[in-house]
């Protein structure tokens, strides 16, 4: 499962890895909030979003996006409030949480650090073979966050095996 947080819109997608490499992608969308709920309200309706994902498709891995710090700090501290309900979900669920920063996941996707949101969506649509690229941009975010975990688990996997 990959999570893109957020308080407004919480990105979500479900992978499942086929024989020859190849990778699904099982459902993706947005669990969204209204901006005229209380903070509290709006994370316990992705904590309950979530727990219902989780008990539907139960995953075996939870992949989330680190927070990039900007400038908006009212932001930044609304999306690590989002996170941490979206930790304790998968913690409670039992599952084991990986995470990963804006740059590896660009870097796994297309190679470079730097590159910009329709490279890495196009890199998500042409990795999970699908007509379009995935809308809205909180679900494509989540699909490439779960796409850098499955790559870096085969990386780490062929580095280990290789010692």
């Amino acid at each position: 499962m990959g999570i893109d947080p957020g308080t407004a819109t919480t990105g979500f997608c479900i992978l499942e890895e086929k024989s020859g490499n190849k990778v699904a992608a099982v459902e993706y969308g947005c669990i969204r909030t209204s901006k005229n709920e209380s903070a509290h309200k709006r994370l316990s309706q992705i904590h309950e979003g979530l727990r219902s994902l989780l008990l539907k498709h139960k995953p075996n891995e939870v992949a989330v996006e680190k927070l990039f710090f900007n400038k908006n700090v009212k932001t930044a501290m609304s999306v690590s409030q989002a996170r941490g309900v979206i930790l304790l979900a998968a913690s409670q669920a039992g599952l084991d949480v990986a995470e990963y920063t804006p740059l590896e996941v660009k870097m796994a996707l297309t190679g470079y650090g730097r590159a910009d949101k329709n490279q890495v969506q196009q890199m998500v649509k042409i990795l999970l073979n699908l007509k379009t690229i995935p809308k809205p941009d909180d679900a494509a975010d989540a699909l490439a966050v779960a796409l850098c975990h499955i790559s870096t688990n085969k990386f780490n996997s062929k580095v280990k095996n290789a010692k």
